[in-house]
C-alpha cells in the first residue's frame, strides 16, 4: 500500500532568486586627483606600504612576475606590466602598466608614465583607471623612507644624504623623508646631467630643508662623503665597482637596482623586498646570484627586517634593493581611490561596459 505525505509539496520547489550581480561603475582618476590626495599624507602612505608588506609577509598577496615589453628598434624603451592581488580585510586586484622611455628627458618630459588598473575581486570588472606615475613614485619614495627608518635602527640617523641620479624620483624620496621627520646637515647630488643636478640642487633650496647642498664631480666622490645614499638612475648595467668607497658603511637605497657590481654587494648586508623578484631581470643581485651560484648573500626581506626576523649589523655597509612590487601600487592607489570616492570626486563612465547579456 502506497500512502502519500499530504504535508509534501505538490510542486517543484521555486528557484533560489540569483543575487543581483553587476558590474561596478567605472572610474576615471586623473593626475591631479592623485597628487591631491597624496601631498601631505606621506606618513599614512607609508604605513600603508608598511602594511602591505606585512600581508606579502603573510601569504596573503598575489605578486606574480613582471613582464617586460622590450623593443628591437627602441633599446633603451620598456613597457612593464605588473599584475597583483591583496588580500585581507579589504581586497583587490590589478595591474600597473608603466612605461620608461629615458630618451624624453631631452624632449622636457619625464622618462616614466604610467596607468593602474583596478578590479574588483567579487565580478573581476575593473572599477578604475588611475593616472599611476605619481603612485608609482609615491610608493618607491614611501618604500625608501620606510626601508630608512627601519634599516637604520639602534643606530643614529644618518644626518648625509646623497642621491645619485636627479630625476622625479630622487625629488621624491627626499619629500618623503623629510614629511616623515628625517633632518640633513648635508644634501649630495651627483648626476651625468649637469642640468638635472643643478635642477634638484635648485629644488632642495626652494624645500627650505637646511643642511649645505653640495653637487659632486664623480659617484665615488658622493658616495664617500654620505651616511644615506639614494640610486636613482636609469642604469642599465653597475657603474659602481669599488667596495672601498664604502668603508665608513652608509645605507644605500640602492632603488635603481642596477648601479652596484656584485663585489659591492658581496661585502655588505643584502636586504630585498622579495627575494625571487629582485633576482632576475639583470638587477645587480641576479649578477650577483649568477656569480656566486647561490643566494646565500641575501640576508632577508624588508619585512623580515621589521619583525626582527633579521639583524642589521653596524659594522657592515647595508644595502636595499627593491625590486617594486605591483601589491605596492595597488595599495596605494586603492588608498587614492578611497579617498576620492569619500569625497564625491569620482568620474564615472556611464555604460562603459556595454554588452552585458551572455546571448544578447
Amino acid at each position: 500500500m502506497i500512502t502519500t505525505d499530504h504535508t509534501a509539496p505538490h510542486t517543484a520547489p521555486h528557484p533560489v532568486p540569483a543575487p543581483d550581480v553587476r558590474p561596478p561603475p567605472f572610474s576615471v582618476i586623473s593626475g591631479g586627483q592623485v597628487q591631491e590626495v597624496l601631498f601631505g599624507r606621506e606618513r599614512d602612505i607609508v604605513k600603508v606600504v608598511g602594511d602591505t608588506y606585512r600581508l606579502h609577509g603573510s601569504g596573503l598577496t598575489v605578486n606574480p612576475p613582471s613582464s617586460f615589453l622590450r623593443f628591437p628598434d627602441r633599446r633603451t624603451a620598456r613597457i612593464i606590466a605588473l599584475p597583483a592581488s591583496i588580500g585581507g580585510p579589504t581586497p583587490v586586484d590589478g595591474l600597473k602598466w608603466i612605461s620608461s622611455f629615458p630618451e624624453n628627458v631631452t624632449h622636457g618630459l619625464p622618462r616614466a608614465s604610467a596607468v593602474l588598473i583596478l578590479n574588483d575581486p567579487a565580478t573581476g570588472y575593473p572599477f578604475a583607471c588611475l593616472e599611476s606615475s605619481i603612485i608609482s613614485a609615491s610608493r618607491t619614495a614611501a618604500c625608501a623612507a620606510l626601508a630608512a627608518d627601519q634599516l637604520s635602527r639602534g643606530s643614529p640617523r644618518p644626518a648625509r644624504i646623497g642621491f645619485v641620479g636627479a630625476g622625479l624620483i630622487a625629488r621624491y624620496v627626499h619629500t618623503f623623508l623629510t614629511r616623515t621627520g628625517w633632518q640633513f646637515d648635508e644634501l649630495g647630488v651627483q648626476d651625468i646631467s649637469p642640468h638635472s643636478a643643478n635642477g634638484m640642487r635648485t629644488y632642495l633650496e626652494q624645500t627650505g630643508s637646511g643642511g649645505r647642498i653640495t653637487i659632486h664631480r664623480t659617484t665615488e666622490e658622493l658616495i664617500r662623503n654620505s651616511d644615506l645614499l639614494v640610486f636613482a638612475t636609469v642604469a642599465g648595467k653597475p657603474h659602481v665597482f669599488e667596495p672601498s668607497w664604502f668603508a665608513h658603511h652608509p645605507l644605500v637605497l640602492h632603488l635603481s637596482l642596477r648601479d652596484l657590481a656584485p663585489a659591492v654587494l658581496l661585502a655588505s648586508t643584502n636586504i630585498v623586498d622579495d627575494i625571487d623578484h629582485c633576482l632576475r631581470a639583470e638587477t645587480s643581485p641576479h649578477l650577483t646570484e649568477r656569480l656566486t651560484g647561490d643566494r646565500t648573500f641575501i640576508a632577508g626581506t624588508l619585512d623580515e627586517a621589521m619583525t626582527g626576523q633579521v639583524n642589521i649589523p653596524a659594522d657592515r655597509t647595508t644595502v636595499f634593493s627593491p625590486f617594486g612590487l605591483g601589491i605596492l601600487d595597488l595599495a596605494v592607489g586603492k588608498y587614492v581611490y578611497d579617498a576620492v570616492a569619500r569625497a564625491g570626486g569620482l568620474g564615472c563612465i556611464d555604460g562603459f561596459f556595454h554588452e552585458l547579456r551572455r546571448h544578447g
